[in-house]
């Protein structure tokens, strides 16, 4: 099982080791897409979960636990190529260059790059961009 999902951290929690217990005790492979964590703030932490379905439903039971809120991501960005009419702006806002424009300027999507940001969607002139939950 593989899952997206962001990690709201009250300024209590903020310098527990949390990823360690993910990993550590729930047997989780943990990918770091995006965070933001300063002591005394609230944090944020955008990651990507592999691992067995029960460890991973245990880990969020943990999570919650924590006073941390889970909230799972959009799987996917969504492209709907018969709307599209290739403009590249989405490309432009892209982070991560998970949206390129190819050698023959056509649209092309690297689901792998894509932190699912939702740049794209807010810049898609056509709304040929959602995203898949």
């Amino acid at each position: 099982m593989r899952k997206k999902i962001v990690l709201n951290f009250p300024p209590r929690t903020v310098t527990k080791p949390i990823t360690y217990h993910l990993v550590k005790d729930y047997d989780l492979i943990i990918n770091i897409i995006h965070a933001k964590i300063e002591r005394g703030e609230t944090g944020v932490l955008v990651i990507e979960v592999k691992g067995k379905k029960e460890k991973f439903l245990e880990a969020v039971s943990f999570l919650e636990k924590q006073g941390i809120k889970v909230q799972l991501l959009a799987q996917d960005i969504d492209l709907d190529i018969d709307k599209c009419v290739e403009c590249g702006l989405c490309t432009g806002v892209c982070p991560t260059q998970a949206l390129y424009l190819d050698d023959e300027w056509h649209i092309g999507f690297d689901k792998d790059k894509c932190i699912l940001c939702e740049n794209c969607v807010q810049a898609c002139p056509t709304r040929s961009i959602s995203l898949k939950i």
